[in-house]
């Protein structure tokens, strides 16, 4: 079939609207019909050359909703009509050491992940100017259509808006499992979210969930730090410096249990900063994406030694995305988890992708969504 995707190709510096044709879903696979994709940063890293391991040309978009339209050989738990949620950051198989020690996200398939071509058989289904295209992990949600792994769907109820819920599978999930899975946040713990894009707002409600005494979001924007304040938090700062007396008075000098570093790039001269917020064995648990080249840090290893703190990545969520998207989407329909607030704008197009970075980058919006279809 033919349909349309905003493809990045190599020395472009812009992603390309460009018509494709899409081979039927093979074995373990099916066709959705995508209606709305979210904006992650990551997105724009890989634009700005920040995964320099991935091959282009690529499809972009990794979190995104839509309705199956065919399906493969094999095929069993998705049905065609099905409204499903697409999970980050790729289909487990199962078998490997991490999947059998309940890490699917670290599945050794994603070895295959810089090629971006089918999981199933290394083989491409998106093709566009006489290439095979990749597709930005193993999903391709900048996309009328796309075809994927069965095992990256979620089903999800028909009541449940795809234009909210397409943002559940990457900012969701990896907002709430950075708090719940890699912070182990507690209840009565004081938790610092910096950065109040998609993945911070989310962090922000799940540390509210999980019975954070305090919340404090920081963010240089106020419009995003009065979606923090609506969406739970105790108190706001403009950088992490100026949340550092704030904290220490909340606290009475013992200082946050956790730091989120969730801003849309990370800045390894910030990392000093996230540690001084924290107190004894406190935890910064770093979500945000850093540049490939960047190898260096600032921080006391004085203080690090002495009180125990605790440096964390956290990717995806720590979760399986198909377990996390499930829970959140249950916690949606039970009024406890506000996706409202956080798609803060919806465009109309494939072809606003690049306006809606725009806006991410001026600060402007929480998360965007493009809509891809009714």
């Amino acid at each position: 079939m033919r349909t349309r995707a905003a493809v990045l190709w190599p020395g472009e510096p812009q992603w390309s609207i460009d018509e494709i044709t899409l081979d039927p879903p093979g074995v373990g696979e099916v066709l959705v019909r995508m209606v709305a994709t979210g904006l992650c940063h990551s997105d724009d890293h890989l634009r700005r050359g920040g995964y320099p391991e991935i091959r282009l040309p690529i499809i972009g978009g990794h979190e995104g909703a839509g309705v199956v339209e065919a399906v493969g050989p094999g095929v069993r738990r998705i049905r065609v009509c099905d409204h499903v949620v697409l999970s980050v950051p790729l289909p487990p198989c199962g078998d490997c050491a991490p999947c059998l020690d309940g890490r699917p996200y670290f599945c050794e398939r994603g070895a295959l992940l810089g090629q971006g071509f089918q999981v199933s058989d290394g083989t491409a289904r998106h093709h566009a100017r006489g290439q095979d295209l990749g597709v930005f992990v193993f999903l391709g949600t900048f996309a009328e259509h796309t075809v994927v792994s069965e095992k990256n769907c979620v089903r999800v109820e028909p009541g449940l808006p795809l234009e909210l819920a397409c943002t559940i599978g990457c900012a969701g999930v990896t907002g709430w499992g950075a708090v719940l899975n890699t912070a182990e946040v507690r209840p009565g713990d004081v938790v610092v979210v910096a950065g109040v894009g998609g993945i911070g707002a989310n962090a922000v409600q799940a540390a509210c969930f999980a019975g954070a005494r305090a919340v404090v979001a920081v963010d240089p924007v106020p419009f995003k730090r009065q979606i923090a304040m609506k969406l739970g938090a105790t108190l706001t700062a403009t950088t992490l410096d100026d949340a550092l007396p704030a904290v220490r008075d909340l606290t009475h000098g013992r200082m946050a249990n956790t730091v989120v570093m969730t801003m849309a790039a990370g800045d390894g001269r910030l990392l000093e900063s996230a540690l001084s917020l924290v107190g004894k064995r406190g935890r910064v648990v770093v979500v945000n994406v850093h540049p490939a080249e960047e190898t260096a840090a600032t921080i006391s290893l004085r203080n690090l030694q002495s009180f125990e703190k605790q440096v964390v990545g956290c990717l995806a969520g720590s979760w399986d995305g198909r377990k996390g998207i499930a829970f959140l989407a249950d916690l949606h329909h039970a009024g406890r988890y506000d996706l409202d607030s956080i798609v803060t704008r919806t465009y109309d197009s494939l072809a606003d992708v690049t306006t809606g970075y725009h806006d991410q980058a001026a600060g402007t919006i929480v998360r965007g969504v493009v809509r891809l279809s009714a």
